[in-house]
C-alpha cells in the first residue's frame, strides 16, 4: 500500500501533538474482511481515565478531480467507521489533511456539505512544520 505524500509530516505532528504511533498501518478485521487505516494513535488522557485512541485517514487530495478524491476519502471514512462501530468503538476516526487543503478544497460549498452530513472529524497539519493546527471538532 503506498503512502500518501503528507503521511509522514502527519505522523510526525501527531508525535509532536502528544500521540503515541501504535499502528502503521492499522489494520481492521471483521469476520471475512480486513481493511488498512494509515495510522492509529492513543494518548494517555489521564491516569484515572486511561488512553485516547485514535484512527486516522491521510489524503491529500491532489488528484486530477477534487470530487473524486473526496469520493474515494469519503468512501474509506465510512467503510472504516463501521467497521471501527463494531470492533473498536472507542476508537475516534479522523481524517488528516494539510493546511493548503484545508485552506482551500474543503472551503469548496459543496465539499463543506459532504463533511458536515457525513461528520467527519478533521485534523489540519501544517506539512513543512510537521505540526497539528486544528482538530475540527476537537
Amino acid at each position: 500500500m503506498a503512502k500518501d505524500i503528507i503521511h509522514d509530516a502527519v505522523m510526525n505532528a501527531l508525535i509532536k501533538d502528544g500521540w503515541t504511533i501504535t499502528d502503521d498501518p492499522l489494520v481492521l478485521k471483521y469476520r471475512d474482511a480486513h481493511v488498512l487505516v494509515d495510522l492509529g494513535a492513543e494518548r494517555v488522557i489521564a491516569a484515572e481515565r486511561g488512553n485516547e485512541k485514535i484512527a486516522v485517514e491521510i489524503k491529500s487530495f491532489i488528484g486530477r478531480s477534487i470530487m473524486r478524491d473526496m469520493e474515494v476519502a469519503l468512501g474509506q471514512y465510512i467503510l472504516y467507521l463501521s467497521f471501527l462501530q463494531k470492533i473498536e468503538p472507542e476508537r475516534r476516526l479522523y481524517l488528516a489533511v494539510s493546511h493548503i487543503t484545508y485552506d482551500t478544497v474543503m472551503q469548496g460549498e459543496a465539499i463543506q456539505m459532504l463533511i458536515e452530513v457525513n461528520h467527519v472529524p478533521l485534523i489540519v497539519v501544517q506539512t513543512e512544520n510537521e505540526e497539528v493546527l486544528k482538530w475540527i471538532p476537537k
